[in-house]
């Protein structure tokens, strides 16, 4: 990368050291080497309050059932969150405000927005998160992510610097054109999908590239051959343990999903 450092990302806060987007986690991601930002999800409660959560169905990752939409803050605060292992922990879900407070100043702050297959909750979210930020002084370290491409082009009508997420490598030259007419700062792509011409489509429209899911040292080599100019620091596999975990989570998903209805 000619010399140019990679910042690294702590997704959800630093999810190797304890229950996603919790203040545990945070505070262990932020004693254990240098980062560039921290990333954690958002969703948005009945009473118009945001909490750092990865998935708006709330049996997914916390002891509490149904969606974050339907509770309110009070409830939320209430619930506790799941360790890797899905057993409920002493970690409660943290406010954004109370995320931004804790995160050192110098350091960027992404948000995703999650919003399950609902675009005006994710219009929504968008909303109450600028309403957050305007009385905010560091709102500037802020950047809005989201696999929603309605909740990035609202975000950064808003003045937000906005990123989408994509899992498609299809016409990228096209993506690029139509991120820069939205006025979004750039794009996160998936590992699997960063390769040196996307990279370069991205980047000849002025965007900038990110990555997520980069892990052990061999991805992250890969990932500085093509130029991608973050890293979510996620855990690697086997410190999630393995194949057993993997499918004790897609097991607990299918379950949320049922609890979700």
């Amino acid at each position: 990368m000619n010399g140019m450092q990679t910042p690294l990302i702590a997704h959800r806060c630093g999810r190797a050291y304890g229950p996603d987007s919790s203040r545990r986690a945070l505070r262990a991601a932020l004693a254990g080497g240098p980062l560039g930002g921290v990333e954690t999800d958002v969703c948005l409660t009945r009473d118009g309050a945001l909490v750092c959560l990865h998935d708006t169905c709330l049996a997914v990752g916390t002891t509490l059932t149904g969606w974050a939409h339907e509770r309110s803050a009070v409830e939320l605060l209430a619930g506790r969150l799941l360790d890797g292992a899905g057993r409920a922990s002493a970690e409660r879900p943290l406010l954004v405000d109370e995320l931004l407070d804790l995160v050192p100043p110098r350091l960027t702050v992404q948000l995703d927005i999650k919003a399950h297959a609902d675009e005006a909750l994710a219009g929504r979210t968008v909303d109450a998160l600028a309403r957050v930020l305007a009385r905010r002084a560091d709102a500037d370290r802020i950047e809005v992510l989201s696999f929603h491409t309605a909740a990035v082009e609202r975000a950064a009508s808003r003045g937000l610097a906005a990123r989408l997420v994509v899992w498609c490598d299809r016409a990228p030259l096209a993506l690029a054109r139509w991120a820069l007419s939205a006025g979004l700062r750039g794009v996160c792509v998936e590992h699997f999908l960063l390769d040196a011409p996307i990279v370069a489509a991205l980047r000849s429209e002025g965007l900038s590239v990110t990555t997520g899911t980069v892990n052990p040292r061999r991805d992250r080599r890969a990932r500085a051959r093509v130029g991608a100019g973050r890293a979510d620091n996620r855990p690697p596999p086997r410190t999630r343990g393995g194949a057993r975990r993997a499918a004790a989570a897609r097991r607990l998903t299918v379950s949320a999903s049922r609890a979700c209805r």
